[in-house]
Parts: C-alpha cells; structure tokens; sequence
C-alpha cells in the first residue's frame, strides 16, 4: 500500500471535461488529463483492501460489479502513486489487452465496487487505468511482439469488434496463424463505428489495430461473410472459426406510421456519421443529419446517450429523449447498498449539453411512441407519445410497463431515432455456419464454454451473451481464445 492515509489526505479529482457549450461544436474528445503529479495522488487513495471488490467481478442483487477482467487494480493503483509507471503499466497489460478502449468508454463496474465509495467518492480507477496506458503509448513501450514461434494453425476471426480483435490477439501471441475479416470498411467494429468520436476518437483504434498487424494479424475489410465470402471456405481453410459478430439485429417499434421517412435505428445513425466525419469531415452529406430538426430517441442507454449528442453536435433545434421505466432515485436507496451496482439517475454528456442548451433534462420517463405522422411527402413531421404504469401480471406476476389511457401527446418530429437495444446477432451469418442459437438469438453454446454445436466453430462477444458492454466483449475473447487454443493443441498457456 503506497500510502495508508491517501485516501484521507486526498479528494477524489476527475479529468477536468470542457464545457458543454464549447464540445457541442466539434466530435473529439473532450476531458484533458490530470498533471502526473496529480494522477499519482488519485492512485495513493486506493486502500489495498483486504477484499478488493473493484477486481471481483460478482453478480450482487442481480447485476454485476467489479472489474469482469479482474484486473489488478491495487497493483497498478500502488505502482502509479510510488511512480513506477512501467511496471504499473505491466501490471495492467496482465489482464486487459486494451486499456486504452476502456478507459474511455467502459462504464467502471470497478468504481462501483471501490471501498472508497461505500463511504464517500470511489477511486478514479477507469482514469487511473487511462493515463497508465497512454503514458506507455506516448513514451514507446507498447511495441510490437511478434511470436517467435509460429504453430502452423490457422484461425478465422469474424468481425473485429472488441470481442473479434481480443480473440485475435491472444490466439496470435501464442503462435497461430490469425486473420480477421470485417464487413465494413474499417476495422474495430463497435469501437469504430458504434461509439462516437467524443467517446473514442477513431484513431485511438487504428493505433492499436497498427499494433497487431505489426504484431502478425492479418485483417481483411468489406468482406462480409455469409454473403460475400461463404462460410464453407473458411471452414474448409482453417483450423478454427471464431464468430463474433456483435449484436447488431436492433429492436424495431411496431406503431402505426413506421413507414414515415427520418425513422432510423441508432446504429445506423450513429455508423454514417461517424463515416462521413472520417471520410468527409461531413462534407459529402452521407448522414443523417438532425440539423434545425426536432428530434426523439426512443430508448435510454448509452447508445441513446450518445445519439443526443451526435444530435447536439448537428445542430438540431430541439430532442426529447423517451424512457419506458420510471425515472431512478439521485441516489442510492437503503435496498440498493454498496458494493452492489448503484441503481441511480446518470447524467451523461450527451444529456448534459442538451441541458445547457435547451435549459431542461431531454429525458421523459415512463412514456413511449404510439404512432408516427407523416406529412404529404411521406416524411414524419409528428409524434403521438403516451405515459406507461406499471401493472404487476396476475398469472406470471411480471411487472409489464401499459399506456395510460388519456395521456396521449402529441410532439412536433421530423427526426426520431430508435435506441431500443438489440434482439442479437444478424441470423444471415449463424445460418451460414449452421450454428444453434437460443431463444434470445444468441448462438448457443454450453454454460461458460465458446465452443458451438459445429465442429471448429466458436463464438464470442455480444453474438455469444447478448448486448453487452466493450469490457465484456474483451473477456469473452480472451476466455474464448483459450478454448480454442486448447481445442488446437490439446493444452493451453493462454
């Protein structure tokens, strides 16, 4: 422990963010990092607890919190304070191939569970694991590895996402022959084209993606296979197939007037603007743009989240964000206690810049669409919205959320984006394998296994458990990375 009294002498200080009305007029991110000296005071809070939950990874209450990668946080933390930033940053390559993906947009399950915070503000563990990781990338110490022993095996990867690129990566440092293929233009999946820039600026990932392909991973772009490429020539061309597809299959709204034009799902909304910011800087108009529109995201997550503020970024003249449940309390209640994850109001950035523009929270809970308008042209001009109880089912006791008759309202809308969430992976691809999936259409596998029911076929990622979060899908590559390297050598070290 660097420092027994750190967590006394020192307040809890995050980097600082720029202000609302100053980010909204450009897409890069926008918190500055601390001075070193101060980074290295929010390391010396950390109290080496006896039992860290911030490493744990434990389902409390129904959710999880803890780090899902176990990450020696302690280690590092002391490390950081004691100012040995190249073994802190050893330290934390242990256990997280990409710490530079989620210190930026992992929502810090470890900061949840932080001892610190049962009493008073939690360590600043996701910015502490951030500054270790470009501390190594700004002073050369993340290069290249390349194997100096090469198995013979080789290794398909489909899709290169968080889940696909940790799965390459493990399988390559071992010695396989690895190659990923991606749909689209670009490599990183969700990390490219499903976050936003002021999340992670896109050269964040192809740094890394430079890493590994000086490292010996081949990547091949606009392949999509199922369709382009069949899937008899990857198994019939190497040792093992890994999907990892995503959960890319978004939930629809099956109201009346759907077909109304300026309806679009937020991955697709997202995905063309981040392209044309890098193809165009905007310029070339392949986006939906949300400029002088009124605007609704239906859903609240962050995928909701981030679309308010690509919609901010645009220019719209108004947005109403919709939530199904009802609105959680400030703060903790006594049925919610620490270390489980606080069930508690979040106000992210996207929200906070439509407040400091528009004076007023966009969010409007327990209400829901209940039918589109569209004007003589075909293009939604309108939304009929409606508020939701909650009823507790008689024969199933579920509790459903049912419009309340009478509270229709009627929005202005000539832009609505549906942030719903995701009903799994894109069948085309499982179809083309012939892989199993459950009744919540992710590709079926074994409880705590990555092997599907097709010999040489595995999966990982948000095609394996459902939409989830980026350090998930990093767990799930690496756990599936060595299932298959022991279904290729009979053993594994990974």
């Amino acid at each position: 422990m660097g420092k027994p009294t750190g967590f006394l002498e020192y307040t809890q200080q995050e980097n600082p963010a720029q202000s609302p009305l100053e980010r909204i007029r450009h897409f890069q991110e926008f918190h500055r990092p601390l001075e070193r000296s101060a980074r290295q005071e929010q390391g010396a809070r950390c109290m080496n607890c006896g039992v860290p939950f911030c490493q744990s990874c434990v389902e409390l209450g129904g959710m999880t919190t803890g780090c899902p990668l176990h990450n020696l946080i302690p280690e590092w933390n002391h490390q950081i304070y004691q100012g040995n930033w190249q073994h802190a940053l050893d330290r934390l390559h242990k256990t997280n191939p990409f710490p530079e993906f989620t210190g930026r947009v992992c929502p810090a399950l470890c900061m949840a569970a932080c001892t610190c915070g049962a009493n008073g503000d939690p360590v600043t563990v996701k910015e502490n694991e951030l500054a270790l990781v470009e501390y190594g990338w700004e002073n050369g110490l993340i290069q290249p590895c390349v194997p100096a022993v090469r198995t013979g095996k080789r290794v398909a990867v489909v899709g290169s996402g968080p889940s696909g690129l940790a799965t390459a990566d493990l399988l390559n440092r071992r010695g396989h022959l690895v190659t990923v293929y991606e749909r689209f233009d670009r490599i990183g999946g969700l990390l490219m084209y499903g976050i936003p820039n002021m999340k992670l600026e896109k050269h964040i990932v192809d740094r890394r993606v430079a890493l590994l392909k000086a490292e010996g991973i081949t990547f091949k772009t606009n392949v999509d296979v199922g369709r382009t490429l069949p899937a008899e020539e990857l198994l019939r061309d190497y040792d093992a197939v890994v999907l990892c597809c995503g959960a890319s299959n978004p939930r629809d709204l099956d109201c009346p007037g759907r077909e109304a034009e300026g309806i679009y799902f937020a991955v697709d909304f997202l995905r063309q603007n981040t392209k044309s910011l890098l193809d165009s800087h905007l310029t070339d108009g392949n986006f939906f743009s949300a400029k002088d529109k009124d605007v609704i995201v239906v859903g609240g997550g962050y995928t909701g989240n981030d679309c308010i503020g690509t919609c901010m970024r645009h220019g719209c003249k108004s947005i109403t964000a919709l939530e199904m449940m009802a609105e959680p309390p400030a703060e903790r209640l006594e049925s919610n206690p620490w270390p489980q994850w606080p069930r508690v109001r979040k106000t992210d950035y996207g929200h906070e810049e439509a407040i400091a523009v528009f004076g007023e929270d966009p969010r409007r809970y327990q209400t829901t669409v209940k039918e589109f308008h569209s004007d003589e042209e075909g293009k939604l001009c309108a939304v009929t919205i409606v508020h939701l109880e909650a009823q507790k089912d008689k024969e199933t006791g579920r509790v459903r959320m049912v419009p309340i008759a009478g509270s229709e309202e009627t929005l202005p809308c000539q832009m609505l984006l549906i942030a719903a969430g995701f009903l799994g992976s894109q069948s085309y691809v499982s179809d083309a394998f012939g892989v199993e999936r459950n009744q919540r259409t992710n590709v079926q596998t074994a409880k705590n296994h990555y092997q599907t029911n097709v010999e040489k076929v595995f999966t990982a990622g948000d095609m394996h458990r459902g939409q989830s979060l980026v350090v998930w899908a990093i767990e799930e590559g690496c756990n599936c990375a060595a299932e298959v390297d022991e279904y290729l050598m009979g053993y594994t070290c990974l």
